[in-house]
């Protein structure tokens, strides 16, 4: 497989478990606690297959800019979190990260 599609599905993987770790309060709620386990190891053994043919560190970084901006957007969705300009402004900044170290 693609390792980029195992590295893309880890990231999303990480949005999963980052979302249902808030939703867990604090590991007090049974279902979403499974879901962070569960989606954590999932995403770390993809990242880890992925990193076996792409370079370590691109591939980190791809995989938590994934993660930051999606739970940075779920965030304002599902937690009423601020979307101020300087949120948007760090967030674009991961994304422009992404890219160029993509194009690297």
């Amino acid at each position: 497989m693609n390792p980029w599609v195992l590295v893309l599905a880890a990231g999303v993987l990480e949005v999963v478990w980052a979302i249902a770790l808030k939703k867990s309060d604090g590991f007090t709620r049974w279902f979403p606690t499974l879901v962070t386990v569960a989606g954590a190891f999932a995403s770390f053994w993809l990242l880890a297959q992925a990193m076996r043919v792409l370079p370590a560190g691109t591939s980190y970084a791809v995989w938590v800019g994934i993660g930051a901006l999606g739970v940075a957007i779920l965030g304002v969705i599902l937690f009423n979190e601020p979307a101020t300009w300087m949120h948007v402004a760090g967030v674009l900044m991961i994304v422009g990260g992404i890219a160029l170290l993509k194009l690297a």
